[in-house]
């Protein structure tokens, strides 16, 4: 029945794919043309910076409450609830049997990535001033993330997005009463406030970030929620899915704001647009293989925890392969297309051959006089950065690995 539905939801969109590349193309021309990044910059920030700075004095009274067992509960908290943590979490769901939330989540995850870290780059406000504030930065991912600007809390956006959609399948295909449903409300309403609370105990987030967050992610969750059926039909068995979607990724590169000075936030929405792209990919080629409704869940006569163990000791090591070939590949690979097709390119950190000199006012790059490059003359940058390009493939690859190759070897594995 499902994949009849899909089938029949596939047929018509053909019209509705090239309107969608045109608004995102025409919206790349226009923001650009119109310079409408730093327009809405000038009419926020301002304002969004007032109050972090108002809110310095209540963070510094809050954090009286300092303690090392807060610390390192926070702290944990905020690892679990982080882009990381779900990273490695969604390999396992696939890998459990349960495609479609498997799906639907890290195609979500990549939406409020973008959304939230294009947010952050618009508005440019800082985050509490630390010092007098105390940042707390346990981990490696925690100290990037202080690297980014404040306005959403993406640890906020993601939790209310992720554990609400989360709670909603567990409520739409599962057996449940009135005891389980305030249940699981209760719990997502307290990790949300946790993760909130978390956010400014460890000084990474004033009080206006979070609501921020929590606010974007309610109107993410809706309109999720609204079209996650028409998604996961389309990517199931759409026409012209993997072209779409590598156009649509594509723009989506170009669509992002600058931000007011360089921070990481475009690095990981390029790396989630890859797993996005790479999990659509494969999915579309494999999905009446491997991800079928009928497909074995864990604990099941099927797919005892056993079988699963070794899925996990098989899965993790290959993708991590595959993810270091790709990476390796593609350092070598994009440069020599990008250089016969005539596109300008330069390197921030993959390429050392291609790194800006900073003395110069341009960068020395090898001018081509290709179709491609008058294409991208069409867009603002004069060069760009390859790492870009080798970041969403090593990604993909990772992400293709996880719903193709590891499930055509715990096939041959019997596994």
């Amino acid at each position: 029945m499902e994949a009849a539905a899909v089938g029949a939801g596939g047929a018509g969109l053909t019209r509705w794919q090239a309107a969608a590349l045109s608004a995102v193309g025409g919206w790349v021309w226009a923001a650009s043309f119109y310079d409408l990044t730093r327009r809405a910059r000038a009419l926020v920030q301002p304002w969004v910076t007032r109050r972090v700075h108002a809110e310095t004095t209540a963070i510094l009274r809050f954090q009286r409450l300092q303690h090392k067992l807060l610390d390192n509960f926070f702290s944990v908290l905020s690892c679990v609830v982080s882009v990381p943590f779900y990273t490695g979490f969604l390999p396992l769901l696939f890998w459990s049997g349960h495609g479609k939330l498997a799906r639907q989540m890290t195609l979500l995850m990549a939406f409020c990535d973008y959304l939230g870290n294009s947010v952050k780059d618009i508005v440019s406000a800082p985050r509490p001033c630390s010092p007098p504030v105390r940042r707390v930065t346990a981990t490696e991912d925690e100290k990037e993330n202080a690297m980014e600007y404040g306005l959403p809390s993406s640890h906020a956006l993601n939790t209310v997005c992720l554990m609400g959609y989360l709670l909603h399948y567990v409520l739409a295909y599962g057996e449940h009463g009135s005891v389980m449903v305030a249940a699981g409300l209760s719990l997502a309403v307290l990790l949300v406030m946790l993760v909130g609370i978390a956010r400014i105990y460890l000084g990474m987030h004033s009080l206006t970030d979070v609501i921020a967050g929590i606010g974007f992610g309610f109107v993410i969750l809706s309109f999720w929620l609204a079209v996650h059926d028409h998604v996961d039909a389309f990517v199931v068995s759409g026409q012209n899915v993997a072209s779409f979607w590598a156009g649509l990724s594509l723009l989506m590169c170009f669509a992002y704001p600058k931000p007011e000075f360089p921070t990481p936030s475009f690095e990981y929405h390029t790396a989630f647009n890859g797993v996005a792209f790479g999990i659509v990919y494969g999915i579309q080629q494999t999905y009446f293989h491997f991800h079928t409704p009928d497909a074995p869940l864990v604990f099941s006569p099927q797919l005892p925890l056993l079988a699963f163990a070794g899925r996990v000791l098989v899965g993790i090591p290959t993708i991590l392969v595959m993810k270091f070939c790709s990476k390796a590949l593609s350092k070598w690979l994009l440069p020599v297309m990008c250089s016969t097709l005539g596109i300008p390119i330069v390197s921030s950190c993959y390429v050392p051959a291609l790194k800006v000199d900073n003395s110069k006012s341009k960068p020395d790059v090898k001018q081509g006089v290709g179709y491609l490059q008058r294409v991208f003359s069409l867009f603002p940058q004069k060069a760009y950065d390859v790492d870009t390009g080798i970041r969403f493939v090593q990604y993909a690859s990772l992400a293709w690995s996880v719903v193709d190759l590891v499930p055509a070897i715990f096939t041959h594995l019997n596994l």
